[in-house]
């Protein structure tokens, strides 16, 4: 079987492990497109996605636009006459004249099983509405936000620890398997596409930094939930003595709490714990303002006066 020119298309972690797949697979990938490099950290570093460092690695071109839409590039990618686009993460929507270039289309790795969870954060909205499974779908594309035919899901379950950092490496991983089996499929013609029923669509919008901030007259469920969905980015918080408080590694007790909610009610060796709309939640991890992440009970023990003290 001739192998395929394929475009590659993405920019974060998330899409390394299906690059990686492809660099090990059968076809030959003719380019990589990604997200120009930026300014990070507090250094404001110029920094390269890890897309790019590895088909650098790889010795794959490397194309970096400002924009996707001009004729310019377009004639580029034509140029390079690939057979098939995977995109993985990109970051921009595709126009449809890029979409309908390559011979056999352009197919993503979205992370959630479609139709539910379209946008620019499935894996985080899955954990904060409470899903118990979740997955991988690779989808042929369209000119829509991740509406296009499904070619080939595939599941995997949310555990009650799991955070969107660790299911995004659980999820990153199964994409990159799932998409080599989708083009095998597509190179023997066996692989039909099912158009997704739009009624059973949810949305999945970005994150922002004030989703963070915890609200503790919630269920300690609904909390447990989005504080793991927030991990590591935004991050949940609140304010004590307004002073930020991160927090991480949350767990129900079970225990009906009688105190306003917010307050420190009690620790242990290894945790605090925070009253909310119906029992304590405990807290496994905190991370005070200007300091390292620690134990909730490590905090407690060189904090003991915060005990009967409201998190804002």
């Amino acid at each position: 079987m001739t192998p395929l020119r394929i475009l590659f298309m993405g920019t974060p972690d998330f899409a390394v492990p299906s690059l990686q797949a492809l660099i090990n697979g059968p076809d030959t990938v003719v380019c990589v497109i990604c997200q120009p490099d930026r300014r990070q950290g507090r250094g404001k570093k110029m920094m390269s996605p890890p897309v790019k460092l590895l088909a650098l690695e790889a010795g794959i071109p490397v194309l970096q636009p400002a924009s996707i839409r001009t004729e310019e590039f377009h004639d580029q990618i034509r140029a390079l006459e690939p057979d098939l686009t995977v995109v993985a993460a990109y970051g921009k929507i595709l126009p449809g004249t890029l979409i309908r270039l390559p011979r056999l289309g352009t197919i993503n790795v979205h992370g959630s099983l479609l139709p539910k969870y379209r946008g620019a954060a499935p894996i985080q909205w899955a954990l904060i509405r409470g899903e118990t499974e979740t997955g991988v779908t690779i989808m042929q594309m369209d000119e829509g936000m991740d509406t296009g035919p499904i070619l080939l899901p595939a599941s995997l379950p949310i555990s009650d620890t799991d955070t969107a950092g660790s299911l995004f490496d659980k999820v990153s991983r199964l994409g990159a398997e799932t998409l080599i089996r989708a083009i095998d499929r597509i190179k023997k013609g066996t692989l039909v596409p099912v158009p997704q029923d739009d009624r059973l669509a949810t949305e999945a919008p970005p994150l922002d930094k004030e989703m963070g901030h915890i609200d503790w007259s919630r269920p300690a469920l609904e909390l447990h939930r989005l504080i793991r969905g927030l991990d590591p980015w935004p991050s949940a918080y609140g304010f004590l003595q307004e002073k930020r408080m991160r927090l991480f590694s949350p767990r129900t007790s079970g225990r009906t709490s009688s105190h306003p909610p917010g307050t420190l009610t009690r620790f242990d060796n290894d945790a605090v714990a925070v009253a909310t709309a119906d029992e304590d939640l405990v807290i496994r991890e905190v991370q005070p303002e200007g300091k390292k992440r620690m134990s909730g009970g490590a905090w407690v023990r060189g904090n003991p006066h915060i005990i009967g003290q409201q998190l804002l």
